[in-house]
């Protein structure tokens, strides 16, 4: 059949179909404007995960990105623990308020524990219908669609990505699971550049620190105040919110808390803990570290507290102490990282401070041999000079007048008071070896007047014991703080009906604080007898000190408070 010769003769196409092929074009060209934009969306959320090394930003911004590249109004992200358990859970889409109502966060059951369990990419269109569905608890918001995908580093699964509730009600599809997926790629690759990253921050970090502390140590600056510079170093390599270092009391089985820093720390700096069977003295016995998400010390007064770490201080066959690290509650629990670094920089200081204890120990023979040989130098030559001068002298008044032998005989007299008084030195230089080496110090008399009261009270009472009391107070003192200590206690045995006892002892740069808080009856306003509390007011007023006995603020109890200076009174 011949073609139309003119265009009027040809058919032309129907409108109708031009205007279809046309929507079928604008339709591609918007798909792939769409996933233009979407890739580009796409590069952008892996870069910003990327341009960062701090860890928590970069967690954040994984799973901030993930919700807008799917459009989903819920997402998390979920860090995987201990036995295919949630360590950690960030949330985002919730507003404060929400996230409180709701309560504790997951901790990997249900649909949540199935992508741990199977760390495979998951789309439902809805949750409750899943056989794992686990529920949800009270004031959460409705949810129905889900994307689930593990995050990846090397052959790791850190933790998961989990989205839902995409917006307008449809579906989670292929190409959502595909962004996401390309997502946590990347991400795996910026969590493990933030890891190295503040590895190597904490370990420059702890190498400053632990050049610092050998320095401080063996040039000879206090053990206290090396002590309290360590816990702030600690708190700031861990990230914790109160760090402590308990001590052992010399002569008992309890520890007392010889330095904190950070929330707390005043409050519980000179806090008595109990040895035995309590977690710190376990670790203290044992040189084995406790590691818990959650639950504080409750000798350290917070049981409610957050996550805790209990490290021996020193060496397996050596400790010396035991550090404790707490954070608040709600606070993620302390990374393996950091409780490693926190554990090495524990034996490197216990290390550094047993080396500084021998060279205490090395000064001391030292002092000790100089005590000898000075008290052999003033025996052997001093006294026998003296002695010989004397006979001369002696000899000397058989030929002299009357008058200058007197002044001959006076002039003998006096060196024999000379060598006594040599002799009394050399006494008092070698019974003070004797007594350094065996007497029991201030903190282990007090402790021992304590544990006495347990039996009187009824109870163990709570003792706090701050400054160097060993040292700073003299032994004259001393007598007077342990005779108001065990006064004090026998008067809330016998009158106060207390449950709970409080005694802090505590020596300043001046003076010795003794306070004694029970939470008994109170005292009498009509009392006719006194005999006790008159006894601690005049050893007070003996020393040139003071003396007061109030209500409690809450009105529940007694406040005894007993201060002396140490240059008043007597000699020791």
């Amino acid at each position: 059949m011949p073609e139309p010769s003119t265009p009027a003769e040809r058919a032309p196409l129907p409108r109708m179909r031009l205007d279809e092929l046309l929507g079928e074009l604008q339709a591609h060209i918007e798909v792939v404007r769409g996933t233009r934009d979407r890739v580009h969306t796409l590069l952008e959320a892996v870069l910003s995960v990327g341009s960062d090394l701090d860890l928590e930003t970069v967690l954040r911004r994984i799973i901030e990105s993930a919700t807008t590249l799917v459009d989903a109004q819920y997402g998390a992200l979920g860090v995987i623990g201990d036995e295919d358990t949630l360590a950690r859970f960030l949330p985002v889409g919730m507003d404060p308020r929400t996230i409180h109502e709701i309560g504790p966060f997951p901790a990997g059951r249900g649909i949540l524990g199935l992508v741990i369990r199977d760390p495979h990419p998951l789309r439902l269109h809805e949750i409750a219908d899943h056989p794992d569905s686990y529920g949800f608890p009270a004031n959460h918001p409705p949810m129905h669609s889900f994307l689930g995908v593990p995050i990846r580093i090397r052959d790791e699964v850190f933790g998961n990505l989990y989205l839902t509730e995409k917006r307008g009600g449809a579906d989670f599809d292929e190409d959502d699971e595909a962004v996401v997926r390309t997502l946590a790629a990347a991400a795996g690759v910026a969590i493990d550049n933030a890891r190295l990253y503040d590895h190597a921050r904490r370990r420059e970090q702890w190498l400053s620190a632990a050049s610092e502390l050998t320095r401080s140590l063996l040039s000879g600056d206090a053990p206290a105040d090396v002590l309290r510079s360590f816990a702030a170093t600690v708190r700031e390599m861990a990230g914790a919110d109160l760090v402590t270092v308990a001590v052992p009391v010399p002569g008992t089985g309890d520890l007392v808390v010889d330095a904190a820093d950070g929330d707390g720390a005043d409050r519980v700096r000179g806090l008595v803990l109990p040895g035995g069977e309590s977690p710190a003295g376990r670790v203290y016995a044992t040189g084995e570290r406790v590691v818990a998400d959650h639950g504080g010390h409750e000798a350290l007064g917070d049981p409610d507290a957050g996550p805790t770490i209990m490290l021996p201080l020193g060496t397996p066959d050596h400790v010396l102490g035991v550090l404790h690290l707490t954070a608040q509650a709600g606070r993620p629990p302390f990374s393996e990282a950091a409780v490693a670094m926190v554990a090495g920089f524990a034996g490197h200081a216990g290390l550094a401070l047993e080396i500084a204890e021998r060279r205490r120990d090395a000064d001391l023979l030292t002092t000790f041999e100089e005590r000898d040989r000075i008290a052999r130098d003033l025996h052997d030559v001093a006294i026998q000079r003296l002695f010989a001068s004397g006979m001369t002298l002696q000899g000397v008044t058989r030929i002299v007048g009357d008058d200058a032998a007197k002044l001959i005989m006076k002039t003998v007299d006096d060196l024999d008071e000379t060598i006594r008084l040599i002799r009394s030195t050399i006494f008092s230089l070698r019974a003070r070896e004797r007594g350094d080496r065996n007497a029991a110090g201030l903190r282990v008399r007090v402790l021992q007047i304590a544990d006495h009261a347990s039996d009187t009270l009824g109870f163990s009472p709570t003792l706090r014991l701050d400054g160097l009391l060993d040292t700073a107070v003299p032994e004259h003192v001393a007598d007077h703080v342990l005779a108001v200590t065990r006064e004090a206690l026998s008067n809330v045995a016998r009158h106060a009906r207390a449950t709970a006892v409080e005694v802090s002892v505590a020596a300043t740069a001046a003076d010795v604080v003794v306070t004694v808080a029970d939470n008994g009856i109170g005292m009498p306003a009509d009392r006719t007898r006194s005999s006790g509390i008159d006894n601690l007011a005049a050893r007070a007023a003996e020393l040139g000190g003071t003396f007061a006995a109030q209500p409690r603020p809450d009105g529940a109890g007694t406040v005894l408070t007993w201060r002396a200076p140490y240059r008043h009174g007597p000699a020791g």
